[in-house]
């Protein structure tokens, strides 16, 4: 089974969906890049291979992730942060392939954030089942610059709530190419991700991959 639907089509159609103040769903906006876009991922986690990290309380993330970039975000025993080396090879961070940043930037502009210039792009790989739990993203040191997620492959259902927990959440499907940017006065809303379906994506396989961009400082 396949959750490709634009198969047929040279692109699907873009558009622009306001989820919040501040907050934006750029429909298929990566999607003419994708393929590059994977193969780089590709090569990125050759050098810095996907990882479950675990939490501060002990729990293995059903989520596969690496990074490129100065820094990237990693989570263990010790607590969530970033750094400027992988802990398992103990090299740099693979660079930042300039495709990756270009898009970032031109989605955080099409969201109204001219100033953005990441330097973490946390890579996550979604196999069937995995989830993202609700979470807020406040490792940064600048709330003023926002966030930037990339989806492609299979397709998942974005929970995307309020400054609380306990907020009513907005379910939003995110299909291959979509890109999420927040910030302002969503900035720190929680957010995440529900199981994800089973399904084969012709670029992906059985697996669902997201890239959010983050300015760290």
């Amino acid at each position: 089974m396949t959750f490709d639907l634009f198969d047929n089509q040279e692109l699907p159609p873009l558009g622009k969906e306001h989820l919040a103040p501040g907050a934006v769903l750029l429909r298929a906006f990566a999607y003419a890049d994708a393929a590059l876009i994977l193969e780089q991922m590709a090569l990125i986690s050759a050098r810095s291979p996907f990882r479950h990290m675990t939490t501060p309380g002990g729990y293995d993330m059903s989520v596969a992730m690496t990074n490129c970039g100065n820094y990237g975000w990693v989570t263990d025993r010790r607590g969530y942060r970033y750094t400027d080396r992988d802990p398992i090879t103990q090299n740099c961070w693979p660079e930042m392939p300039n495709t990756f940043y270009q898009l970032a930037i031109n989605a955080a502009r099409e969201g109204g954030f001219d100033q953005f210039q990441p330097d973490v792009c946390l890579i996550n790989r979604y196999a069937v089942g995995a989830k993202m739990s609700l979470h807020q993203d406040k490792d940064e040191t600048d709330f003023a610059q926002p966030i930037v997620s990339l989806s492609f492959g299979l397709p998942a259902i974005f929970q995307f709530g309020g400054m609380l927990r306990s907020d009513t959440l907005k379910k939003v499907l995110l299909t291959h190419g979509d890109v999420v940017v927040w910030g302002g006065d969503s900035r720190l809303v929680y957010h995440g991700i529900l199981p994800v379906k089973d399904g084969d994506h012709r670029l992906t396989g059985p697996y669902r991959i997201n890239m959010t961009f983050r300015q760290s400082g």
